[in-house]
């Protein structure tokens, strides 16, 4: 059996008095998600976080370690893979895709993700941010 490890956050924003995540589209699959990626040797899961989610779009984190959901799955047979999830705020505004992994990347009303995104794993991480988020006021 493989094992995969991979970590990203639900990265947040305030913009004109709403709250808006960062999702993006994967080239290969064409799924909606969130900036996420492989750990690399040394690294503990924020380090991977906050590397994957500025090769992936740009964008630097402050990562909040506070929150911290996983999401386990087989994405083929003789495969398994946790994805750990935190939540970051955004430092600036700027989206750069990286272009090999990421086909379209967009900020997302925090209501409205769940229109958008493709697993309803990645729903249940909205729902869980969005009480988090709303807590840190």
């Amino acid at each position: 059996m493989f094992y995969e490890k991979s970590c990203g956050a639900v990265v947040y924003r305030k913009h004109h008095g709403n709250t808006e995540i960062l999702l993006v589209r994967h080239v290969k699959s064409g799924y909606w998600s969130f900036p996420k990626g492989h750990t690399e040797e040394g690294e503990n899961e924020e380090e991977t976080a906050i590397r994957e989610i500025k090769e992936e779009t740009g964008i630097d984190v402050f990562v909040d370690t506070g929150f911290r959901e996983t999401v386990t799955y087989s994405p083929r047979r003789d495969a398994t893979k946790t994805v750990v999830y935190f939540i970051a705020r955004a430092k600036n505004q700027v989206l750069t895709a990286q272009q090999e992994e990421i086909s379209d990347i967009r900020w997302i009303e925090i209501d409205k993700a769940g229109e958008r995104l493709t697993y309803d794993n990645d729903r249940v991480i909205v729902k869980k941010a969005k009480a988090f988020i709303a807590l840190m006021k």
